[in-house]
């Protein structure tokens, strides 16, 4: 079964924000801006993404 993957890149610094959205980013495992990492699309890294969403951007 094939999974759909999400591509999460970091476009705006955690610096400034909260420690738990700090957290978040790096569970997403991004570590720099302009990072790019593929997850599997599910309900969990949705999740996450919304919870950043002021700094990633989801392709």
């Amino acid at each position: 079964m094939v999974h759909k993957m999400i591509k999460v890149t970091l476009i705006k610094s955690a610096i400034g924000y909260s420690k738990r959205q700090k957290n978040t980013v790096k569970a997403l495992g991004l570590r720099r801006l302009g990072y790019t990492i593929e997850h599997e699309d599910t309900p969990v890294i949705r999740g996450m993404v919304r919870k950043v969403s002021h700094l990633v951007r989801v392709e």
